[in-house]
């Protein structure tokens, strides 16, 4: 089951979020890393990231230097004129975040299978 298959509403915005995001900050940096760590091992031009991101162009310019610096991400190839770019799953850091997002998600999963267990065995006849 994948991120995006358990995610909550927030009744204010009605807008999709993450366990992810839930549990560390609805923050630019924290979208992006949600997006790339869910498709890990993939590789993504930045206009692939800002959209799959939910953030703007300025936003991404903005902290993308940092997330590069840190090699956080890096870049992989090249098609055309656009730069493609994975998380670099080699950083520590980076496999510290992995970890997290797994286990969180893995949480999220085991509540939402035990709820529709419970509503099933509820749901039996006596008889």
């Amino acid at each position: 089951m994948k991120q995006s298959d358990i995610s909550t509403s927030t009744t204010s915005t009605m807008k999709q979020t993450t366990i992810f995001r839930e549990a560390l900050g609805d923050s630019p940096v924290i979208r992006v890393l949600d997006f790339l760590i869910e498709g890990r091992g993939l590789d993504y031009s930045l206009s692939d990231i800002v959209e799959n991101s939910n953030i703007s162009w300025t936003t991404l310019h903005r902290i993308w230097d940092r997330l590069v610096k840190l090699k956080i991400v890096i870049p992989t190839r090249e098609i055309g004129r656009a730069k493609l770019f994975k998380l670099n799953q080699e950083n520590q850091a980076v496999k510290d975040l992995i970890k997290v997002y797994d286990t969180l998600l893995y949480q999220e999963t085991e509540k939402h299978l035990s709820k529709k267990l419970e509503i099933a065995v509820l749901n039996k006849p006596f008889f």
